[in-house]
């Protein structure tokens, strides 16, 4: 029964941890990224679709982004979604692809997205803690319910706490691995 438990557990921390892996990608570093622009939705015939969905995405050098819609009516509201979406670029279009240049970061800029994915780290570390509160709340319930021992409550609580402990760590890594990447010029 605790061996449920603690797999339920692993599932949804890696979950966890996909999703700050998600966040981070779109924290701007000064490179150019397809995933800068995954927030940035566009008005498609009256839908409201990705750019990723209308469009190819590419990176053709480390500063600039290329956006080359599938059909030429979608040149403006690509442009306009981009502006929109307040994400701080400026496309330029020459009537046919659409290049979004990346400029550099100050020093002020970096250290406000260091402390933006501290934050997301943050959050994280506190969805994970959650989990293993539900998860410990879990082990409780099956020993009142005389499902585990004393014993083996025991240790599948101490098994819940060395999973909290490995995915806060690899928190800590995805956060500092970031931060270099940002701090980096």
């Amino acid at each position: 029964m605790s061996k449920q438990v603690i797999d339920a557990l692993a599932a949804r921390m890696t979950k966890t941890l996909g999703n700050l892996r998600t966040e981070l990608a779109k924290v701007r570093t000064g490179r150019a990224t397809p995933t800068l622009l995954d927030s940035v939705k566009v008005d498609y015939y009256g839908s409201m679709m990705p750019i990723s969905q209308v469009a190819s995405i590419t990176c053709p050098e480390a500063r600039t982004i290329q956006i080359q819609p599938w059909e030429g009516g979608m040149l403006q509201p690509i442009e306009k979604a981009i502006l929109t979406a307040n994400i701080g670029l400026v496309p330029q279009s020459d009537g046919r692809i659409i290049r979004v240049p990346l400029p550099m970061l100050t020093e002020e800029r970096r250290k406000e997205f260091v402390k933006l994915v501290k934050k997301l780290g943050e959050e994280n570390k506190i969805a994970l803690r959650n989990e293993r509160r539900d998860a410990n709340e879990e082990v409780k319930k099956l020993e009142k319910g005389k499902q585990l021992t004393e014993d083996d409550a025991k240790k599948a609580q101490d098994q819940v706490q060395k999973k909290t402990d490995e995915f806060v760590a690899e928190v800590d890594k995805l956060i500092a691995a970031k931060e270099k990447e940002i701090m980096s010029v």
